[in-house]
């Protein structure tokens, strides 16, 4: 990862903002998908060891490579190159941006820009994010397909990516995807989080839940998983794919109850969620079902890894260093304004570190929508900081989405000091408006604050920052 894409103005004009950037960087750095897959992956002649388990490549006839997810391209590269000409097919869906893939000595065929690309046998799906679309639905018919010839005698290597729920859908029986983009509307407006939204799409649709681990069913299967999700629930990640799923119809529906919105979801959801309570409908693979006997998952990268790589550049640097946490989840503004004050008590008393200090919070928060604006949860959650921030010297709050993009913007997060206040009323912005509004691109764009890396093809939740030099 380049630093200097992580630049904006503030951090260009503070004699600190090159250490900044670096730092977060390094962050993404340490959660690159392709290195983690050839950490956790690794081949030896005919001996492929996933994790401490050992496969012998002779005992399979074909091996597939199936997955989802924003990491999906370099997560595919790695293992193409890892497999050579044992990859016999695959489908991938990854985010609809054009994918940057080089593979040595291998020719990368563009088939039709922005819809899909080949690589050797493996083909890439590119879809719908964070509403799923019909280019999701068809790369899952391409995998399903694909995973409905396996044999006892091939092996099936899935790549699971935060975004994957999304990307990768396939609704059940009844159910049109028209209904599932209009459930997914209602619950980001709701301020639903990624463990309920996702409880109701295992509920929804045939892929999720343990659904392609029973596709694949009996070929033996190992799952590579990049978490998004707090805490790295592995039937949550991707809305587990391959795994175990721990939750149920009446926990879907309670969702739907918790947050008031059951007369707004479409009727055929409500209706197949109440046949699913009443066992009329057969409920998501559980743990212990004999079709997981041979499928090993392997989480190979998460929020702490990047949150972990951050801390040690900051102390390389002089910081004094704290993770705070890595299970941050709330209302981006109330996250905003409790980080706000930690920057304050840093820079009022020195506590909980003396300065030079570095704060790392991690996780995913939450945006109740209330106005038509334009951002997403770590604009907000910086916005919600400058009026707190306002005056303090030398200190600075920096909200980063790992994976480059925070929410439906070119933007993934922004940066805060003590001057953001005085800057925006200089130029007429008003935060509280803009926050009232749910409108932090605009006020953050204006300033020049944005952090603009570009897609970084990785997917851990959220970093949080809080520096006091």
């Amino acid at each position: 990862m380049n630093p200097e894409l992580l630049l904006t103005d503030c951090l260009r004009a503070a004699p600190w903002g090159t250490t900044v950037t670096r730092i977060l960087a390094a962050a993404l750095s340490a959660v690159d998908p392709a290195a983690a897959v050839q950490r956790h992956l690794q081949r030896d002649g005919d001996m492929l060891r996933a994790g401490a388990q050992t496969y012998d490549l002779r005992d399979y006839e074909r091996i597939f490579v199936v997955g989802t997810g924003k990491a999906g391209a370099p997560m595919a590269r790695a293992a193409a190159e890892l497999l050579g000409d044992r990859l016999t097919s695959g489908v991938v869906v990854v985010k609809g941006y054009a994918p940057t893939l080089q593979i040595a000595d291998r020719r990368l065929q563009i088939e039709e820009p922005n819809l899909q690309s080949t690589i050797c046998n493996l083909q890439l799906v590119e879809a719908g994010h964070p509403i799923p679309d019909e280019r999701g639905v068809a790369g899952a018919r391409q995998i399903a397909q694909l995973l409905e010839q396996a044999t006892e005698r091939d092996l099936v290597i899935a790549l699971i990516s935060g975004g994957g729920s999304a990307l990768l859908t396939l609704p059940a029986a009844g159910i049109a995807l028209a209904e599932l983009q209009s459930l997914t509307n209602i619950l980001l407006r709701c301020g639903a989080n990624i463990n309920e939204i996702n409880t109701l799409r295992k509920h929804l649709d045939q892929v999720k839940g343990g659904g392609l681990a029973r596709l694949a069913h009996p070929a033996s299967v190992i799952t590579l998983m990049l978490s998004d999700v707090v805490g790295n629930p592995l039937d949550v990640i991707g809305s587990g794919p391959t795994v175990p799923d721990t939750s149920s119809f009446a926990d879907a529906y309670a969702v739907l109850e918790r947050y008031n919105v059951v007369a707004d979801a479409p009727a055929p959801i409500v209706e197949r969620l109440r046949r699913g309570m009443a066992g009329q409908i057969a409920e998501t693979l559980k743990p212990g079902d004999p079709r997981f006997a041979r499928v090993h998952n392997l989480l190979v990268g998460s929020n702490l890894q990047a949150a972990e790589a951050a801390l040690a550049t900051a102390r390389a640097a002089g910081f004094h260093t704290l993770l705070l946490t890595t299970y941050l989840q709330a209302e981006a503004r109330e996250a905003g304004r409790m980080l706000a004050a930690i920057a304050r008590e840093l820079a009022d008393s020195g506590q909980p570190l003396p300065r030079p200090a570095c704060i790392i919070a991690g996780g995913e928060t939450t945006v109740t929508l209330r106005g038509s604006g334009r951002g997403g949860r770590n604009q907000e959650l910086a916005l919600a900081a400058v009026a707190d921030l306002a005056g303090l010297p030398d200190v600075a709050l920096v909200a980063l989405a790992t994976d480059g993009g925070d929410g439906p913007t070119d933007a993934a997060g922004a940066i805060v000091t003590g001057t953001t206040l005085e800057r925006a009323r200089a130029r007429g912005l008003d935060p509280a408006a803009h926050l009232a509004r749910n409108d932090a691109y605009p006020f953050f764009d204006a300033l020049g604050d944005l952090l603009k890396p570009g897609p970084t093809e990785t997917n851990v939740n959220d970093l949080a920052f809080v520096f006091a030099f």
